[in-house]
């Protein structure tokens, strides 16, 4: 039998409590999808301001006079907000407040800085989209937890482990002044 010292003990204590801290390797792994996800919302809104023939054609891109939210909106079919979403179709409001988002999420995530605004405007964001493709009427293959609830919830798990520390400027963010006295932005 093996003698382990105190010190060792404690640090193994420490290390196997569950919810008590994040490692090292789970700040790390969060680090690469905290940067994932802000780069699925980066991608989205690079696609449809400039139609790279992804999920958006050149001819139907934001820079020439295409709509990010007509398509998607205007062909809704279900559930209780689909009046609501056919009447914001592809006006100034909805293509400007969809692209500030998308960019403002994706930039958030990829920098690892105002994780806790991120959070919450991704969180809504995807709910709303959730609500539009109303995945309960669809056909989905999962008809509660779909890739909306996923990126939601993953949003908010970087906002409460802090995850913009690790390969982010999170740490340069909360140092700022103006951050300081907004606690809310971090």
């Amino acid at each position: 039998m093996t003698t382990i010292g105190r010190s060792n003990v404690a640090h193994l204590e420490q290390v196997e409590a569950p919810g008590s801290m994040v490692t090292k390797t789970a700040a790390k792994v969060l680090a690469v999808l905290r940067v994932a996800t802000g780069f699925v919302f980066l991608w989205a809104f690079l696609d449809k301001t400039f139609g790279f023939g992804y999920a958006t054609p050149s001819a139907k891109a934001w820079v020439n006079g295409g709509s990010p939210t007509k398509g998607f909106l205007s062909s809704v079919e279900a559930g209780p907000l689909k009046g609501f979403f056919h009447s914001i179709a592809g006006t100034h409001f909805a293509n400007w407040a969809f692209m500030i988002g998308m960019l403002g999420i994706g930039l958030a995530l990829i920098l690892g800085i105002g994780l806790r605004v991120a959070a919450g405007a991704g969180a809504l964001m995807m709910a709303f989209m959730w609500l539009a493709e109303w995945p309960l009427a669809s056909g989905s293959s999962n008809p509660i937890v779909d890739y909306h609830v996923v990126y939601a919830l993953a949003a908010v798990l970087f906002a409460l482990t802090y995850a913009g520390q690790t390969w982010g400027l999170g740490k340069i963010w909360a140092k700022l002044p103006f951050v300081q006295k907004n606690r809310w932005l971090i």
